[in-house]
């Protein structure tokens, strides 16, 4: 399985987990926490189960989560050439293709963000995404031509895209390039969470590139929870702003300070606006999702640092979603949260860490 992996969801950006004791005595059975690590689609996975497990069964229980991976490259890869969605992305135009259904999911949970984020999310740039060098066509780094960028941002929309969910198929309506990097990896994480939550597993973190979800404690028996990390949005070293306990959600953040290329003094994004088919350029430094779906909190990081500052968290307060946003400030940068993420993470937090609470819109409060 990991000798093709899914480079298109290699992030690892925004979270670390925290606090993990992690191992094996080489018995039949630990009760410390064992800790399963590898490389999958172009970046890391790191698993820890808390549960007591012999080793048979934690031996099985590995192999079982990396078939779940294993099921999600051989659907959404845009690195492998035998992936159902290379396959679907070359299929003829206005042609019903018949998908697997964890590919629909991912597509109908694509077109919804889109509607709701009115294309800031919008999993047909991919053509745009290669054009700048940031997908699998490797391009040099440079900046694209106005005419070939164009020409490729006409193609782009999320209208281009048919799904037809319960018929488990889908269609192009234009020759756009379906990359479901930013909402795939969060999927992923969801699967193998589903997995371990079939075989029993009560206490577990998953960590996939730096797309995490959670269930019960890292010490069952103190109910000491899980805690994560979120990084300081730098571009060289990896260490936390904040790091906040989590129990049984997901937890996804996006920022544009790892992932970018340099020409003529200029700092180029990888997060490309699908709206103007250029890269980001705002102060928003990185934003954290926090949800029960890992693939949306994914997503929607994504469509919030494509959004900025300003028109992402006034989104994030009309759908009431649990977002935290580091926006830059000269060679600083200030926290906002939205009123549900306030909530979640409680009173004292925010007032030891002096995070800033975004006031509420102005169709709020009229309402």
């Amino acid at each position: 399985m990991q000798q093709a992996p899914l480079k298109a969801l290699c992030a690892g950006l925004g979270l670390l987990a925290l606090g993990l004791l992690a191992g094996c005595d080489g018995g039949q059975e630990t009760t410390t926490p064992a800790r399963f690590e590898g490389s999958v689609f172009g970046t890391f996975y790191q698993i820890t189960v808390a549960d007591t497990l012999d080793q048979s069964a934690q031996d099985a229980l590995e192999d079982g989560f990396l078939d779940e991976l294993e099921r999600v490259d051989e659907a959404m890869s845009t690195y492998r050439d035998d992936s159902d969605l290379v396959a679907f992305n070359q299929a003829p135009l206005d042609e019903w293709q018949s998908l697997p259904p964890p590919l629909v999911k991912v597509m109908s949970i694509s077109q919804q963000i889109s509607r709701q984020s009115d294309g800031a999310f919008d999993v047909t740039i991919g053509g745009l995404v290669n054009l700048w060098s940031f997908g699998p066509e490797a391009r040099p780094e440079s900046v694209p031509e106005d005419d070939e960028l164009n020409a490729r941002l006409e193609q782009v929309g999320f209208d281009a895209l048919e799904v037809d969910a319960e018929g488990s198929r889908a269609r192009r309506r234009r020759d756009v390039f379906v990359d479901l990097s930013a909402v795939a990896k969060g999927y992923a994480t969801d699967r193998v969470a589903a997995y371990l939550d079939e075989q029993g597993i009560d206490n577990y973190l998953v960590n996939l590139g730096g797309d995490l979800t959670t269930s019960g404690y890292r010490d069952p028996g103190e109910q000491t929870p899980w805690r994560v990390g979120i990084e300081k949005p730098q571009s060289s070293g990896h260490s936390a702003q904040y790091v906040i306990p989590l129990a049984g959600m997901s937890v996804a953040t996006s920022g544009d300070y790892r992932n970018y290329f340099e020409q003529d003094g200029q700092r180029f994004s990888h997060t490309i606006d699908p709206r103007t088919g250029r890269p980001i350029n705002h102060s928003l430094a990185s934003v954290t999702v926090v949800h029960p779906s890992n693939a949306r909190a994914d997503a929607w990081a994504t469509a919030m640092t494509v959004l900025g500052g300003e028109e992402g968290m006034a989104l994030a307060q009309a759908l009431d979603l649990k977002v935290l946003m580091l926006v830059r400030d000269e060679d600083s940068w200030q926290s906002l949260a939205s009123p549900a993420f306030a909530e979640f993470i409680g009173e004292a937090f925010m007032a030891d860490h002096k995070i800033k609470v975004a006031r509420a819109t102005s169709a709020e409060t009229q309402g």
